[in-house]
């Protein structure tokens, strides 16, 4: 009987180890592949390296690689403006005068969620249609120029501002950029979170 039993636990040991060790070889190669394809773009950085955990970029499509990075410029960049705007807000800075026709003034809105409340409904259309527009026909990514480059639009400037600059000195701008707009959108979901929780004020002693 213990011979048996044996018999069967090796079996079945045999049978689990096939069956997980081959997933695991595909695995291995996808991600092989993929480090190949983009372990050398911009963002692949220290510590980290190449990270893409979900295999979002498994298949190591450069169109859907530059198109996602374009996603994560961009909301790195709007991350960052929301950042600043709610940490001058947060301090008490309002544009003086009226907002509003109805003398709703700039000092009467507060800040975070409840601030966007606080926005007259004209207001706040105001500003939709003006995103939209910038969206639509604003900003727009240059034809052959890297991720992020939206001077083809008609409200998009050159980036003169780092033409001076050697290559190397270009993708170092362009790093230092996307690692901050990284770090804004991980703030700006803090700081929408713990508005929400109502414990946002702990960050600022002074408001």
């Amino acid at each position: 009987v213990n011979l048996s039993t044996m018999k069967l636990s090796i079996l079945a040991s045999l049978i689990a180890s096939a069956a997980a060790f081959a997933p695991a070889q595909n695995s291995a190669r996808t991600s092989v592949a993929t480090n190949m394809a983009f372990e050398d773009e911009l963002g692949a950085q220290p510590p980290l390296g190449f990270f893409d955990p979900l295999g979002i970029v498994a298949s190591g499509d450069q169109e859907t690689f530059d198109r996602l990075r374009y996603v994560e410029i961009k909301h790195g960049r709007i991350c960052m403006l929301g950042v600043v705007g709610y940490l001058v807000t947060a301090a008490g800075i309002r544009l003086p005068g009226d907002i509003s026709y109805d003398g709703t003034k700039f000092s009467d809105i507060t800040y975070g969620w409840q601030g966007s409340f606080d926005v007259p409904v004209a207001g706040a259309l105001q500003t939709l249609a003006f995103v939209g527009a910038l969206e639509i026909v604003g900003w727009k990514q240059a034809e052959g120029s890297f991720p992020g480059d939206f001077s083809g639009g008609c409200f998009g400037f050159p980036v003169g501002w780092i033409a001076d600059y050697s290559e190397e000195e270009k993708y170092a701008k362009r790093a230092i950029e996307l690692n901050q707009g990284r770090a804004a959108q991980m703030g700006m979901l803090a700081l929408m979170v713990h508005d929400k929780l109502g414990n946002v004020e702990d960050f600022f002693p002074s408001v």
